[in-house]
């Protein structure tokens, strides 16, 4: 197993927690739908691809979702509900993340709207300060699991791709790492993070 120089971390799902169930029940507050009918009716589709990439902005993107809504809100109450999607670091995976970074470069690379990651950067200080940098989808217009975004993350971090180490929640996430070249680990239980750091030798 190639010794680890770098580490990678997804955020959303893995160093804060989301529950997107509260964006639905808060933009039912906004619609004649219900929050179930409003999670039938959201789809992470093109439209909101290309807003993670930053290629469309607030507005336009909110329009599609009013018209899912069959809604008339104006922005600032789409995106209240829309950054309710937060929950709270999870501390544990935070501690290890803090842990770590006194013993090698620690990174995190996001898929995020413009709108979420000045959410997110104002509501946890501590999380944007854990890492060495943040790569953000908004920022790159690319967007995880496309080879080119995962290429050029490397090539920022300066280490080769397989003595980078990358934990994420969606395996088509870590499917494209490991395609890049990447150690990924697919985060999909509680104690994922722990166990990876461990199965590495790194905790």
């Amino acid at each position: 197993m190639r010794t680890i120089e770098a580490l990678l971390f997804d955020l959303g799902g893995v160093i804060i927690d989301i529950d997107f169930g509260r964006v639905f029940s808060r933009w039912a507050a906004l619609s004649p739908l219900s929050a179930e009918q409003i999670a039938e009716r959201f789809v992470f589709g093109d439209l909101y691809h290309r807003y993670e990439r930053g290629e469309i902005g607030d507005r336009e993107y909110f329009d599609s979702v009013r018209e899912a809504l069959r809604s008339d809100a104006d922005d600032a109450r789409v995106l209240e509900a829309w950054n309710a999607v937060f929950t709270g670091p999870n501390r544990v995976n935070l501690a290890l993340v803090n842990r770590l970074s006194a013993q090698m470069p620690v990174f995190a690379f996001t898929n995020t709207s413009a709108s979420h990651q000045r959410a997110w950067s104002r509501a946890y200080p501590d999380v944007v300060a854990a890492f060495r940098r943040i790569f953000a989808s908004a920022e790159m217009g690319m967007r995880k699991p496309e080879r080119r975004a995962f290429d050029a993350v490397i090539e920022m971090i300066g280490a080769d791709p397989d003595a980078i180490l990358f934990f994420d929640d969606l395996p088509s996430n870590v499917a494209g790492a490991r395609d890049a070249g990447l150690q990924a680990i697919l985060v999909d239980g509680p104690d994922a993070v722990r166990n990876g750091l461990t199965a590495h030798g790194l905790v």
